[in-house]
């Protein structure tokens, strides 16, 4: 297989958009497609605006020169012409099935593919299609083009070359990669997600608070200390001199107390209008973009902080800085 100069993006939306501005921003060509012609505007728009903070996150970085952006709407010409495909249509089976299918029967055999899916295995996208040993999944966390995160799992057909070439890919881009040891629903980071997306719902449907007063839960409290260290890793730490062993023996018992569900409340249209009506109001009137930038803002401060204590993603920038600096590390992509 050889190594990545033009990646081919499936979908135009949030996360497809995000990984063409990264890609771009690391010197590579990207062709991106997508059915809806109208979405080249708002394509052009998203990168255009993760571009200045790209520039942000990685200045004192020597960058290549940027690569070349193309849209269109023919998915097996964009097939065709590229080195590694990055599928990022929606949470949709049938149609995940469908656009791979198109894809593995005209791309070269040495192409790998990789799916964004959220929560989908490998083994039943790769099922039936074209080579399927290098179809893999490679799920992102958004913003793409800020956070380094990505989920590497392959599949039951998918092949080690497959999977050695995603991580040049995805390292070369300054990406940490996370390999899954083995395929389940949701990978890693989603069932993690999942379960306290879960438990606000509940609190939202319950009435027991608002989403400001859900979130200013996390904001202000374990969210700044999830950036650093993740939660293993916090209550080692919070078990003082005994460590790890006497934490799980302090809060371990509450573990059997009622302090949480497993199964998400009915999404009733009351329970959506809270949710939809809180976040409004706590946006204060602001627009997504505006929320956007703000959120950015934060990612590129955050993760430069981290890197001068090499701790967190600020290691993925640090290892990024190495990389760009020693022609002679540079990994292939």
């Amino acid at each position: 297989m050889k190594g990545v100069q033009t990646v081919g993006v499936v979908g135009a939306g949030v996360i497809g958009a995000g990984w063409a501005a990264r890609a771009l921003h690391c010197g590579l060509d990207v062709i991106v497609t997508d059915i809806n012609s109208g979405m080249e505007a708002w394509l052009n728009e998203t990168v255009d605006n993760a571009s200045k903070m790209l520039a942000k996150l990685t200045e004192g970085i020597p960058m290549p020169v940027r690569g070349s952006l193309e849209f269109t709407t023919d998915l097996a010409a964009m097939a065709r012409c590229t080195d590694f495909i990055q599928e990022c249509v929606p949470e949709n089976i049938e149609l995940k099935r469908s656009v791979l299918g198109t894809i593995s029967s005209r791309a070269a055999s040495d192409v790998v593919i990789a799916s964004s899916t959220s929560g989908f295995m490998p083994t039943d996208l790769q099922t039936g299609l074209d080579h399927p040993e290098r179809i893999l999944v490679g799920h992102p966390f958004n913003p793409v083009y800020l956070c380094p995160l990505v989920e590497l799992v392959g599949g039951r057909q998918t092949c080690n070359v497959a999977r050695g070439i995603a991580r040049k890919f995805y390292e070369g881009m300054g990406m940490h990669v996370l390999a899954v040891r083995r395929e389940v629903p949701g990978h890693i980071g989603d069932r993690l997600q999942e379960a306290m997306w879960r438990e606000i719902l509940h609190a939202l449907n319950d009435d027991i608070a608002t989403t400001s007063e859900l979130d200013e839960s996390i904001v202000y409290g374990p969210g700044l200390r999830w950036a650093a260290m993740g939660m293993n890793q916090l209550y080692m730490i919070s078990g003082g001199s005994g460590g790890a062993r006497h934490f799980m023996k302090q809060f371990g018992p509450a573990l059997d107390f009622p302090w949480c569900h497993m199964k998400a409340p009915e999404l009733t249209d009351e329970l959506i209008d809270r949710f939809v009506e809180g976040t409004a109001e706590q946006a204060g009137g602001r627009s997504i973009r505006e929320l956007e930038t703000i959120r950015d803002e934060c990612l590129v401060a955050l993760q430069r902080v981290l890197a001068s204590h090499d701790i967190g993603a600020g290691q993925a920038l640090n290892r990024f800085r190495e990389r760009m600096a020693n022609p002679n590390s540079k990994q292939q992509a």
